[in-house]
């Protein structure tokens, strides 16, 4: 089998490379699955460059989320031929993973492309929007880094819910894309955002999701209804969030943060299998769509990384390990 490892850290275009070892022999409870789609995230890269929160030891393999079909098994519990999820952060960029069967989650056949994303941004982006607030059909709620993967899918599944969205994005280029997927709202940030939005929505906010922190942080705070929620999932300035005073004492709100491994660590299956079978869903009856750009062979791995980290993209950008 080979696999894209990365023996230190640094600029993925130069750290990445592609090996070959033997294939691993199954265990009771264990199935073989070959890989057939893997995203490259943000998250991917900035893990790889050594400035992602968490450092796996090194060296380590590649890859977060993907998608696979089951070429062998030793247990019950999944047949061969099933289309699977890969666990989550099991080093997904290579031809084939061995893992313990209760953690691969059955998919329905469909678009291969698409369903390889579900693990990790869709299922962010609807946490976001179930977990913190019970957000109603005519409610709103705001986001920032809005044409970022998991923005572009909370758009799309707040539409479906009938809860409405501000949008907010750091430069006017992105507003069209965002609009073209059903955004209600696409605003620019800066410093007047709580004017800006009330101004558009003739509402205050019920729920805030941040994925840049900084001033923005506090520019979405102020939006919010007295005893609204702040959710933080992301760091993308590299700055402190800057909270006023005035929105945590007099107006209340509620600060929280979310991370999908410590939600995943404490969800039972029960729990997993209906988000993932609720995206399932939607990708099916086209609520949930994101834009491919360009899929890459595993061997293509720099390429594939220096294309993606470049940015400027139409669209997410795949790796195919066992052929496009």
């Amino acid at each position: 089998m080979k696999k894209a490892i990365y023996e230190e850290f640094g600029n993925p275009v130069e750290v990445l490379k592609v090996v070959e070892e033997p294939q691993a022999v199954l265990k009771d409870g264990q199935a073989r699955v070959d890989v057939l789609r893997a995203p490259i995230n943000p998250s991917d890269l900035i893990q790889i460059s050594g400035n992602y929160g968490v450092r796996p030891p090194l060296p380590a393999t590649a890859g977060n989320e993907g998608l696979g079909r089951v070429v062998e098994v030793n247990g019950a519990g999944i047949a061969v031929g099933q289309l699977v999820l890969l666990p989550a952060g099991v080093g997904t960029w290579v031809t084939e993973i061995v893992a313990d069967i209760r953690h691969l989650i059955p998919m329905p056949e469909g678009d291969l492309d698409q369903l390889c994303m579900l693990m990790v941004n869709p299922a962010t982006a609807q946490l976001l929007l179930t977990e913190f607030v019970d957000l109603k059909a005519g409610d709103w709620m705001i986001q920032s880094a809005a044409n970022s993967a998991v923005g572009v899918y909370l758009v799309q599944l707040a539409k479906a819910r009938g809860v409405n969205v501000v949008s907010v994005v750091r430069r006017e280029s992105a507003v069209a894309d965002l609009k073209a997927v059903g955004a209600d709202v696409v605003i620019i940030d800066s410093p007047d955002l709580a004017r800006d939005v009330k101004a558009a929505t003739g509402s205050k906010m019920k729920l805030a999701v941040d994925a840049v922190a900084g001033e923005t942080a506090g520019r979405l705070a102020d939006t919010l209804e007295r005893g609204g929620t702040l959710v933080n999932y992301g760091g993308m300035s590299n700055q402190p969030s800057a909270l006023g005073a005035g929105a945590l004492i007099f107006n209340d709100i509620i600060v929280r943060g979310f991370w999908l491994v410590l939600w995943f660590e404490k969800a039972t299956k029960e729990e997993r299998m209906g988000v993932y079978a609720a995206l399932t869903a939607a990708v099916a009856k086209g609520e949930l769509h994101a834009p491919i750009d360009k899929v890459f062979a595993l061997d293509e791995i720099a390429e594939a990384a220096r294309y993606s980290w470049a940015g400027g993209r139409s669209g997410k950008v795949l790796i195919a390990p066992n052929g496009i």
